[in-house]
């Protein structure tokens, strides 16, 4: 009899096992756990060759994928305004052999409509998609006219205060904001901290016309602030990256870090991993 109670109670206690299983497993499938939506981001990573002027192209060209950046701007430094053809196919094809896309040329400033004409044919035998560039005022409609000719979009580069032409993103967008949609903007968040103005806001505000930007850190939001490793300056680089995100940014954000010129190294490792690591908070 003992046996049989043993028995029975061990029955008994296996399927309510088995019943508290089955109820778990109902509960677990007709409730499931809520999962953190990550953030799709579609930009991506380069490094204004500015950053590395005091050395030549195949060290820009190597210490810029050492970095995981895959977009790369050359200013003049590496590959000249004046550059033959062949010069021009050769670093074309450096950068094409390194793994970086040669997405734009610059910042070129641009006071005649000679100049015009040699930025343009520039970026066009470098296959460049865009000219960063700063031309005067009364030239717009002209580089307009040759962003329509060649394919290739012109975004201009505000430099902050003191700057005459371009000292905010705002000042070239009230210029160009009923041109062709190919004349943008590359906003450097640098001087437009430096000048009082949120770099997010500005993105937000101009987004209709943001083709490129640039990014680095400094020291104050005045006049006389300066260049200092991401996440060592006044710029919520946190929030910024967060926004760029949210309105589904999709161009590149190019590290300019003017800082440290005869050695810029760590300076760009620290602030390239300090994206980096945002970054993969959300992902």
């Amino acid at each position: 009899m003992k046996s049989m109670n043993k028995l029975t109670t061990g029955l008994l206690a296996s399927l309510f096992l088995l019943f508290a299983v089955g109820i778990s497993s109902c509960q677990t499938e007709s409730q499931p756990a809520k999962k953190e939506v990550k953030k799709e981001i579609k930009f991506k990573l380069g490094v204004a060759s500015y950053s590395l002027r005091k050395f030549d192209i195949d060290k820009t060209l190597e210490f810029t994928k050492q970095l995981g950046a895959d977009y790369v701007a050359f200013k003049s430094f590496h590959l000249k305004l004046d550059a033959t053809d062949a010069e021009i196919a050769e670093a074309v094809q450096k950068s094409k052999v390194a793994g970086l896309d040669l997405y734009a040329g610059g910042v070129i400033y641009m006071k005649t409509e000679a100049e015009v004409d040699q930025a343009f044919e520039y970026a066009k035998k470098a296959e460049m998609d865009m000219i960063v560039g700063v031309p005067a005022h009364e030239l717009l409609p002209y580089v307009e006219n040759k962003v329509k000719e060649y394919d290739i979009k012109l975004a201009i580069h505000n430099h902050g205060p003191g700057d005459k032409l371009y000292p905010s993103a705002e000042s070239a967008y009230m210029l160009i904001k009923d041109m062709d949609p190919r004349m943008g903007l590359c906003i450097d968040i640098g001087h437009t901290k430096r000048i009082g103005r949120s770099p997010s806001q500005d993105v937000k505000d101009f987004f209709d016309r943001v083709l490129d930007i640039h990014i680095k850190d400094v020291t104050k939001a005045d006049h006389d602030g300066s260049t200092c490793e991401i996440g060592h300056g006044v710029i919520d680089f946190n929030q910024f990256l967060n926004d760029l995100v949210d309105l589904n940014y999709d161009g590149v954000i190019a590290l300019e870090y003017e800082k440290d010129g005869d050695n810029p190294f760590r300076g760009m490792a620290e602030s390239m991993g300090y994206v980096k690591g945002i970054l993969s908070t959300m992902q």
